[in-house]
């Protein structure tokens, strides 16, 4: 109980210290997410190499690139879930070396595989994971609730998860993620192999959950990019080749044909 509250007031002391308003007229935005040379070895093979990437409050980035081209490694690093060969990572102002529970507390993470027990029912399933992500039993009810009604999911509570379907099952994967009000929620191909309807709503939802969080999501789907995230990181053989805002990844031409000029450079002639 005594970790719980700790995390907790934690978090709490973080929001307060960047909440106060400036003395200028121009709210400065606030980091929530930073990472600072990631890079990350499988035997001698280097699968992600300096990346670096700082993500604000209410802001939406998606991570764009090729099959093997770091994507879902980049995203476990930055999720707590693999530790990086080099590299820094910082959540909340939490680094994730040395106060790994305090800042994976702040963090959401939805996998490419939901982690979902198909034979628990929805309620029993996001209550367990509540539980998981610390969330006390005189909020758990409550916080629920909320997680259900933003994945409408509101008429699911007592169905099992392995009767749901593809796109139902997604969104119980994204409640998970977000049942204990993360500051970052980090999201790995949520809308892949849904039908059209299925990723119309998916992406009203993250729409939505950008009002409140950062949002980090990896897509294959660049129209995805362009009508949801307010900025693209793109990598190419584990290296970043554009880190900015969607305007201006579509500046010189559309972004279909801005991704297919960056990723067809080398990494260190697209940087230049």
């Amino acid at each position: 109980m005594a970790i719980r509250i700790l995390i907790r007031a934690d978090i709490l002391g973080y929001i307060r210290r960047n909440s106060k308003q400036p003395t200028s007229y121009c709210m400065p935005a606030i980091t929530t997410l930073s990472a600072q040379q990631l890079t990350h070895f499988r035997g001698k093979h280097c699968v992600v190499s300096d990346v670096s990437l700082t993500l604000h409050q209410g802001e939406v980035l998606g991570l764009l690139g090729h099959n093997g081209a770091g994507k879902s490694t980049t995203l476990q690093m930055l999720a707590g879930a693999l530790p990086p060969s080099q590299g820094r990572i910082s959540v909340c102002d939490f680094d994730l070396s040395t106060h790994p529970v305090q800042g994976k507390a702040c963090l959401g993470f939805l996998p490419e595989q939901p982690p979902l027990y198909r034979d628990m029912r929805v309620d029993d399933y996001l209550r367990f994971a509540g539980r998981l992500h610390r969330v006390s039993a005189d909020k758990l009810d409550a916080y629920l609730e909320t997680a259900k009604q933003r994945c409408s999911l509101m008429d699911c509570g007592k169905k099992l998860i392995g009767t749901l379907s593809k796109g139902y099952q997604q969104r119980v994967g994204i409640a998970q993620a977000i049942i204990h009000q993360p500051a970052v929620i980090i999201l790995d191909e949520p809308t892949v192999g849904l039908d059209p309807t299925q990723i119309r709503d998916i992406r009203d939802l993250i729409r939505e959950l950008g009002n409140s969080s950062s949002v980090i999501l990896s897509t294959h789907l660049l129209n995805e990019v362009e009508n949801i995230c307010d900025r693209a990181l793109i990598l190419q053989q584990g290296k970043v080749v554009f880190n900015d805002t969607t305007d201006e990844l579509r500046r010189h031409s559309d972004i279909e044909s801005s991704f297919i000029r960056l990723t067809a450079m080398q990494p260190e002639s697209a940087q230049r």
